[in-house]
């Protein structure tokens, strides 16, 4: 059985790919994500902001005192005369490069233009294989326009290809007015692939202690369905490819976004939940269904409920909306 996609130009030998998380943070954790069978890892995302933050509380340090002593610099270890900077990062793209077969995608989330620029170029000097733009930013601000938001993804999309010539992939929110539309200018600016979608860290309060408290769940199978929906909308319409994530636990959510038209499916959660090896189960799974229905390869299954090869496109529409309260599911699929 033929399970190999092509993710970012990546040749992968199946679908299955560790997505960024504390997991892909160690070199152990990574080679026993890939003896388990992970096709690629996503290491976890290196912030522009806290790069920032650790450079000035070095600055800060590591000038105390030396306006009154001039001698007080020869205080600090030799260490402390290091820049401070990504570089702990930066070792670990090296580091696993070099002790793993698999590809290492590194992940990326910048403040500013020159951020995404600078920090992309470091990453890819130190080897990475492919890049991960992570846009982990809610525009809150009320009075920011919608098409300024729009705008800076493009924005940074261009300086980042202009400074790197690794395949580039945008991890997005589903928050766009026109999902569509907007991934479609950043595939014709040249994004090498779409992963949808991004899980922000949202607020709730702690009525307890009266704070604002925030944290981020495990996904669970029933927050596939935006991922899943807008993987059907956009197979075959963009020529990027497309990874889907969110609510993967067992190899049925793995087979839906691969009928739907993912190019790989990530998961972070069921892994952080069951443990590194469910890698190998989630693989074996999806094997099993395959072998099931006399599937050969990948191929012959990806996009099947897609929505350009649905013959009725519109039961992701409105139409379909209007027949769920009255008990009519639209019915529309491939057996």
């Amino acid at each position: 059985m033929d399970l190999a996609t092509t993710y970012l130009g990546l040749r992968l030998e199946h679908p299955l790919v560790a997505s960024s998380s504390p997991l892909t943070g160690d070199l152990d954790s990574l080679r026993r994500l890939e003896d388990a069978g992970a096709a690629a890892v996503v290491l976890p995302s290196i912030f522009e902001q806290q790069i920032d933050h650790e450079a000035a509380e070095h600055e800060r340090l590591t000038s105390v005192g030396t306006e009154s002593f001039a001698e007080a610099s020869s205080w600090f270890p030799v260490s402390a005369a290091i820049p401070a900077g990504p570089h702990d990062y930066l070792n670990l793209i090296r580091r696993a490069r070099a002790a793993l077969a698999i590809p290492v995608i590194a992940s990326l989330n910048c403040s500013s233009v020159r951020g995404w620029s600078d920090y992309s170029r470091l990453i890819a000097q130190a080897g990475a294989s492919a890049l991960e733009l992570n846009s982990f930013s809610v525009p809150v601000e009320a009075d920011l326009d919608g098409g300024a938001v729009e705008q800076s993804h493009l924005d940074v999309l261009r300086s980042v290809k202009a400074a790197v010539t690794l395949p580039v992939a945008i991890k997005l929110s589903p928050y766009f007015s026109a999902v569509g539309d907007m991934v479609r200018r950043l595939d014709r600016a040249g994004a090498s692939g779409f992963v949808l979608f991004n899980r922000f860290y949202l607020p709730d309060i702690d009525l307890a202690s009266m704070r604002v408290q925030r944290d981020l769940a495990l996904s669970a199978p029933a927050d596939m369905r935006l991922p899943l929906l807008w993987t059907c909308v956009l197979a075959g319409q963009v020529d990027g490819s497309i990874a889907a994530t969110s609510g993967v636990d067992s190899a049925d959510q793995v087979i839906k976004y691969l009928l739907a038209g993912a190019d790989v499916v990530m998961t972070a959660s069921a892994l952080l939940r069951h443990g590194i090896g469910h890698m190998g189960t989630l693989l074996n799974d999806l094997s099993t269904w395959l072998d099931s229905r006399e599937v050969t390869s990948i191929g012959e299954i990806r996009g099947r409920m897609s929505r350009q090869r649905l013959d009725d496109p519109m039961v992701f529409e409105h139409g379909n909306y209007i027949s769920i309260p009255r008990g009519r599911p639209a019915r529309n699929g491939w057996s």
